[in-house]
């Protein structure tokens, strides 16, 4: 679950115990030391019913370290669904 208790200067939030850091519609996820992160870019907002933005397309990169193309790659139309994929993604291939 995200997490944003106790969040400092310093300190990033967490998805499923993982850091996930957001800059604009750039999001990284997954710990950068590890073999596998996550690169997800939210491509198209839409206007939700409370009246502000929501993720519509988002594409969703598993990276590994020593490369700088990606293993695999997907669109999901939810911010949701980006992140249920990456968890899984980085849950397998980290291992």
């Amino acid at each position: 679950m995200l997490n944003a208790k106790g969040v400092n200067e310093g300190e990033f939030l967490e998805y499923k115990g993982r850091p996930l850091v957001r800059k604009d519609n750039d999001i990284y996820y997954g710990d950068l030391a590890d073999k596998y992160h996550v690169f997800i870019m939210i491509m198209a907002e839409k206007p939700s019913s409370k009246g502000t933005d929501v993720p519509a397309t988002v594409m969703v990169q598993l990276m590994a370290k020593d490369s700088p193309r990606p293993e695999k790659q997907t669109i999901s139309r939810s911010l949701a669904d980006a992140l249920e994929t990456a968890a899984a993604w980085l849950e397998r291939y980290n291992k």
